[in-house]
């Protein structure tokens, strides 16, 4: 069991200063005793966390995943710590957010702007990537994503809902035309990527469906890279309507088929575990929600 802090601490030292006597020093501690509390917490996890050599010192991939866990759990004693000793938790703390390139630069990067404007004891770590992270193994402690996931052990909160649409820049619909139905996207040039593919499902009045099979010969694996595209006049996209609204409200991308929208695609944040989520997280949850809600409402 990990039941001694101190030991905790001193391996997230060793870890950031680079050694076990560069550690020592840092927190006036014997060489010893460092290597002492490793031994013993290496000991604890019946693992090893440390490769020693002459030259270095490297984290196994044991170590690196307890080194994750260990900054979190150390950053979580240190609020309640906080909230003892001044009756109320003062936000501190590594942020570390996931989200969609796209999404990310327009909505998450704002929201962790004001967080740490707003709380001088956050910092945010935002990664933004189209592929699909694993929160744990890359040491998050929230994911934003579109579209809820089919099966999940973390704990799903839904931001805002959300679905897909059909757009185009004025300069493609005014030299090709706007589509009438579904089954004229078959002679348009259709931007895919990887978030949506080639098969486009649609919904439309009356409860009617119609999936599509589109030709491109311009796909990629990133979002942000298909909205330009799109927004160059290369082709229609479909693509999710919170992603596109700034373009919709500016005129820069206009709606195709408006009586047609995909699938329910709700903005989601996924995280670990409900209890004890550590306050920077809950401000971050709570100040997606209100921006991505004023965003569907505006």
């Amino acid at each position: 069991m990990l039941d001694d802090i101190d030991e905790l601490r001193t391996f997230v030292r060793i870890v950031a200063a680079g050694s076990l006597s560069a550690a020592g020093r840092e927190m006036n501690l014997a060489l010893s005793v460092v290597s002492k509390r490793l031994a013993s917490l290496e000991r604890r996890t019946d693992t090893r966390l440390v490769a020693r050599s002459t030259r270095r010192l490297a984290l196994t991939e044991e170590g690196q995943r307890l080194y994750r866990h260990a900054q979190r759990i150390l950053a979580e004693v240190a609020e309640a710590e906080e909230a003892l000793s001044h009756g109320r938790v003062e936000p501190q703390g590594i942020l570390r957010v996931g989200a969609p390139a796209a999404l990310g630069r327009m909505h998450v990067g704002p929201v962790c702007r004001e967080l740490v404007e707003a709380y001088p004891r956050i910092s945010v770590d935002l990664r933004l990537t189209d592929r699909m992270v694993d929160l744990i193994d890359e040491g998050l402690d929230v994911v934003v994503r579109i579209g809820a996931p089919r099966e999940s052990a973390l704990v799903m909160r839904r931001l805002a809902d959300n679905h897909r649409i059909l757009v185009g820049a004025p300069a493609y619909l005014e030299r090709r035309g706007w589509p009438t139905s579904p089954q004229d996207l078959e002679s348009h040039d259709c931007i895919q990527y990887r978030g949506t593919g080639g098969r486009w499902r649609l919904l439309g009045p009356d409860g009617a469906v119609v999936e599509l099979d589109t030709a491109s010969r311009l796909r990629c694996d990133n979002g942000d890279v298909a909205q330009d595209w799109a927004l160059a006049g290369c082709g229609l996209m479909w693509k999710s309507r919170i992603e596109v609204e700034d373009d919709l409200a500016a005129g820069r991308l206009l709606r195709v088929l408006p009586d047609w929208h995909g699938d329910p695609a709700p903005v989601c944040a996924l995280f670990p575990s409900q209890r004890q989520l550590p306050t920077r997280v809950r401000l971050f949850l709570d100040a997606m929600a209100r921006r991505l809600c004023r965003e569907v409402t505006d």
